[in-house]
């Protein structure tokens, strides 16, 4: 099984939004025996919350399920555990790469960069923009070429 974690700061914003939008994608292709999706945060602000209201409201708007997730903070044993660690701007990369070191044998990159020629490079954090149509638009483009990269890569 290939294992996707989406990482932001604190796993109420991006993170959860990624991962219910990548888990509907994967469904609707058939696919959730063969990807397991999760989220976490670097930082421990939230742990146990529910994802953040713009982020419930956006994706129950758009038909997506975010029921049950609560926050959680990210693991050492999630670097080794996860085949792609997928962060959504450079400083959760950084984080990322700082804790795993040369431990992790995870696949860590920033969302956007799957998507190609687009202007951004970091998802902003909605919980300090407010703009959570702009961050779903952004995380939306980026699990769909994101799946179509995992697809190519691990021949499914």
């Amino acid at each position: 099984m290939i294992k996707v974690l989406f990482v932001c700061l604190g796993n109420i914003c991006r993170s959860p939004m990624a991962e219910a939008i990548f888990r509907k994608i994967v469904q609707q292709r058939g696919w959730e025996d063969k990807i397991f999706v999760d989220s976490a945060g670097t930082g421990d602000w939230h742990i146990g919350e529910p994802p953040h209201k713009g982020t419930r409201e956006i994706l129950t708007k758009k038909n997506i399920s975010i029921e049950g997730k609560k926050a959680r903070q990210i693991s050492q044993s999630d670097l080794s555990n996860f085949d792609y660690i997928i962060g959504m701007d450079a400083e959760n990369i950084g984080n990322l790469r700082r804790m795993a070191g040369a431990k992790s044998t995870g696949h860590i990159a920033r969302l956007l960069d799957y998507v190609p020629e687009c202007s951004q490079e970091d998802v902003p954090d909605p919980y300090f923009t407010g703009d959570f149509n702009e961050v779903y638009d952004l995380v939306s483009e980026g699990c769909h070429h994101l799946l179509n990269d995992i697809v190519a890569r691990e021949k499914l």
